[in-house]
């Protein structure tokens, strides 16, 4: 038996693209998740203080709105909460499997069909396959001899241990990035001391996460046009900020002057304001909303350390000019392994092309979505499909729905394949790559949107409204479609 889609994961991605897919009248498909529960990032990343630096309005979907966010910004377990809604109310439960684990997805081209397969299931085939697992799904802890050798308590912040009691404790955090400015404040409320391990100092800016009054929620319920209106507003406000930090303008000198006065107000010593100064253009690296790490930092029982790390030994953490720090623990911040070459699990296309080998130097696609030689294939999230500036949510949205959409025309026609042609890919990519190289992100600062040689594979050069726009239209001459009779239809217009 074959289905008509397969989607892969139950996060924000795979959720809305089933919400989207019975929208299009398409129920034929089952969500594969590799957990026991749906929520992908957010139900990963529980770890004290964990919450979203984009405004809740944004950081959602606009066919799926929340009128009830209890602040400005939510934390972690209220997304869950979201999430979990919108699965309630599509009435998905039933399509869910649990407990699956992609190990690979082959093209039969024959029969126009993707098998994907399981650890320890039996495979199913699909007419078409959302790979949905995001880029944000597999934890990274850093390269650093000595890492197996330390033997007290080892935390990766995806991976939180609510069973481990921090209160007098030790405690190293490792990392300062969007998670580990949020981590350093809970833990200096518990622990006995913290020392923070700095490599580079980030760009901040302060974050007023203030609570929605009943009253403005009333509103939001009886007049969804508020909402909406309100959604528009931090839309188009966080659009004008890709002027500060997608290129290095004018704009990008306001971003660090309000960060650095932000640094000045906050930071009364000299010297520590000298180390949490960065040293490259603020949108190089993504951008930390927090008012509380500064004041956290400054605390009497934390401690930033610049020194860059050795190794770790079995008690502790060795810096560079020979000191040992002891702990209790060691919370690792420090992010993902985002697949900006290879892919999450193997794929295989026609004639068996192995898409792993084909993005072993850097991930390209067309549009972000489709990939030429892999037909009814498509991702979510994937390459250079990054915000700098927006939410997420707003290129996710526009992805699935232009990927809903490509599968309705599959099904409806009764097409074996709709395969990107590869000049048109070749041509995207070539502009992608041309544009890239006048934005901060590719300005010469080290940072995970770059493989090792420089490549960006993850960013998308310009506003939202653009990446958008780009998919509003299925262009059915972008592809090579192939009818069930293996014979080639002739080129339609969308």
């Amino acid at each position: 038996m074959t289905i008509s889609v397969a989607i892969i994961g139950a996060g924000f991605a795979g959720i809305g693209a089933a919400i989207r897919l019975k929208d299009q009248g398409i129920t034929d498909f089952v969500i594969y998740e590799r957990d026991s529960r749906v929520g992908g990032t957010w139900r990963d990343n529980t770890y004290p203080g964990a919450a979203c630096d984009i405004p809740s309005r944004l950081y959602s979907y606009s066919f799926a709105p929340n009128p009830d966010w209890s602040h400005t910004y939510s934390g972690s377990a209220e997304i869950l909460q979201y999430i979990d809604g919108m699965v309630a109310t599509a009435g998905l439960e039933s399509q869910i499997r649990f407990g699956h684990n992609v190990t690979g997805v082959v093209y039969d081209q024959d029969a126009g069909e993707w098998t994907v397969r399981f650890r320890g299931r039996k495979p199913v085939r699909a007419r078409a396959v959302i790979v949905a697992s995001g880029p944000l799904a597999n934890v990274s802890l850093p390269d650093i001899p000595g890492i197996d050798s330390y033997e007290g308590k080892k935390i990766h912040s995806a991976r939180w241990d609510h069973d481990f009691d921090f209160a007098g404790k030790k405690v190293a955090v490792v990392g300062t990035g969007a998670s580990g400015v949020q981590i350093v404040p809970e833990l200096v409320k518990v622990a006995e001391s913290v020392k923070v391990f700095q490599r580079t100092a980030g760009w901040v800016l302060p974050r007023v996460n203030t609570p929605t009054a009943d009253w403005i929620k009333n509103i939001y319920q009886k007049a969804p046009l508020a909402e909406k209106l309100m959604r528009a507003a931090w839309f188009w406000g966080h659009e004008s900020v890709a002027l500060g930090v997608v290129w290095d303008t004018p704009f990008t000198r306001l971003v660090e002057a309000v960060s650095l006065a932000n640094l000045r107000i906050q930071v009364r010593d000299s010297w520590l304001r000298r180390q949490l100064t960065p040293d490259f253009s603020a949108g190089c690296k993504r951008l930390l909303m927090t008012s509380e790490y500064y004041p956290a930092l400054q605390a009497e029982n934390c401690k930033l350390v610049t020194w860059p790390i050795a190794r770790l030994s079995p008690k502790g953490i060795r810096t560079v000019e020979g000191i040992e720090h002891q702990f209790d623990a060691i919370v690792f911040a420090t992010g993902f392994d985002v697949s900006k070459a290879g892919t999450p699990f193997p794929v295989t296309g026609i004639d068996g092309r192995d898409l792993a080998s084909e993005w072993n130097r850097g991930a390209y696609a067309y549009r972000s979505v489709a990939v030429s030689g892999y037909p009814n294939l498509y991702f979510t999230f994937g390459p250079n499909s990054g915000p700098g500036h927006s939410s997420a949510l707003v290129y996710m949205e526009a992805q699935i729905d232009y990927i809903t959409g490509a599968i309705a025309k599959l099904l409806q026609f009764g097409w074996k394949a709709l395969d990107v042609r590869p000049e048109v890919q070749a041509r995207y990519n070539e502009d992608i790559q041309r544009r890239l190289a006048s934005t901060t992100w590719n300005s010469g600062c080290q940072s995970w949107y770059l493989t090792e040689d420089g490549f960006n594979a993850t960013m998308f050069p310009g506003f939202a409204t653009q990446y958008v726009n780009q998919l509003k239209t299925v262009d059915l001459a972008d592809y090579r479609i192939t009818v069930a009779d293996t014979s080639s239809a002739p080129v339609l217009t969308a």
